[in-house]
């Protein structure tokens, strides 16, 4: 169901304040990692991801969604706010001044979104269409500021992005086709058919 309006006053607050968004599954392995707040080197984002893992993989599923996270790389006063669903962690790194039903809420318009572009989601998604998930978080996170909460209007800029995308390889396909065709006209009557023939008689 969309968010109501209460919850779309309170993920107003979260403007400016997501320090990362990372989805791990049930082993560690990560699914994807936005990092909102600048995190130096590769080795230092596999860090971070893997803390963050191990502190919320040791919690069982019946305590509640949200504690204190130990991430130097943030700094202190970072709240790790997330929810499992089957094999996947969906985290969000927060201040500690955010909303902690806000975060929870704009986690599930976030898989929300996922399910229904992907028609029930799950990890293999993910893998395999990496990019499309990637546009479907922009259109709700971008810098560490909540651009948008509405699953409709998630959908349609996401579907959007999609055609632009699908325009843009018709038209490259289009270009290598046409150039591939002068490329064999060419050959056929030319240079192409005295390179031919000059190739052939060596043999």
């Amino acid at each position: 169901s969309k968010p109501n309006t209460a919850t779309k006053h309170k993920l107003q607050y979260c403007n400016n304040m997501i320090k990362g968004v990372i989805i791990v599954n049930n082993h560690g392995k990560p699914r994807l990692a936005k990092f909102y707040q600048s995190v130096e080197s590769e080795a230092l984002q596999q860090s971070v991801i893997r803390r963050v893992f191990t502190q919320v993989a040791q919690r069982p599923d019946s305590f509640c969604n949200y504690l204190e996270g130990i991430v130097p790389e943030w700094g202190e006063h970072i709240k790790l706010i997330y929810r499992h669903y089957a094999t996947l962690y969906f985290v969000f790194a927060v201040d500690s001044q955010e909303s902690d039903l806000g975060i929870l809420d704009l986690i599930q318009v976030f898989v929300e979104a996922l399910d229904k572009t992907f028609e029930n989601v799950c990890e293999l998604d993910l893998i395999f269409h990496s990019d499309r998930v990637n546009y479907l978080l922009d259109e709700i996170v971008m810098g560490g500021m909540v651009l948008e909460t509405n699953i409709s209007n998630i959908l349609e800029a996401s579907r959007d992005q999609g055609k632009l995308h699908a325009d843009s390889l018709i038209s490259t396909d289009a270009a290598n086709g046409a150039s591939a065709s002068q490329i064999r006209g060419q050959l056929e009557s030319g240079n192409g058919g005295g390179w031919q023939q000059s190739y052939s008689d060596k043999w």
